[in-house]
């Protein structure tokens, strides 16, 4: 009889110790699993513009640099997939880069790409290349000769044309004004020529 009990005792205590092993096994403990924190990389380029000019044939404008803002380099890229053809140029800077777009100024065809820059605080200047097969670098005429030029110009389309605004101060008998030129460009034969917009026009 006494062995009997301690066999039922015995079964009944395995029985228990399964069932806690059994509910223990069910409930696993919650694991927290960490995201990687992202390590966000800084932006290689200060500048970047992708232009189309018709679907699969587009100009990119990126700037690079590191150190001083306004010393570094610029890359336009032309892609065009269409025919498979892919064509860049490099160019070295001097200013940050604005703003970039393009024109067919002088109707040949051609497209011309324009760079904006800030060479200084307040004075701004465009880098030009038209695409014809291969870049052409075509100089812009400065204004820094200009009397009474103090910077703080800005350049405008309107209508398929090129303008720059230019504020002129003027000093006469002690008193100061600014005056706002408005100068239009042109462009033939790869060469720029400017002329000044009367207020009428």
């Amino acid at each position: 009889m006494i062995l009997k009990d301690i066999l039922k005792s015995g079964f009944a205590i395995a029985a228990i110790c399964l069932f806690l092993t059994a509910c223990g096994d069910t409930e696993k403990p919650t694991q927290t699993v960490q995201k990687p924190t992202e390590v966000k990389q800084p932006n290689p380029f200060p500048f970047y513009k992708s232009i189309e000019i018709k679907p699969g044939y587009y100009f990119e404008v990126v700037s690079w640099g590191k150190g001083v803002d306004s010393i570094g380099g610029f890359l336009i890229l032309m892609s065009d997939s269409l025919r498979n053809n892919y064509r860049s140029v490099a160019v070295e800077r001097t200013g940050i880069i604005t703003d970039a777009w393009n024109m067919d100024l002088d109707n040949d065809g051609n497209p011309e790409i324009y760079v904006q820059t800030l060479v200084r605080k307040n004075v701004a200047d465009l880098n030009v290349y038209e695409f014809g097969g291969d870049f052409n670098k075509i100089s812009f005429p400065g204004i820094s000769s200009m009397k009474g030029y103090k910077g703080d110009d800005k350049f405008f389309v309107k209508n398929g044309d090129l303008f720059r605004s230019v504020p002129i101060v003027q000093t006469d008998s002690g008193k100061t004004t600014t005056l706002v030129k408005t100068l239009k460009y042109r462009l033939s034969g790869n060469s720029f020529s400017s002329s000044e917009v009367k207020p009428s026009e």
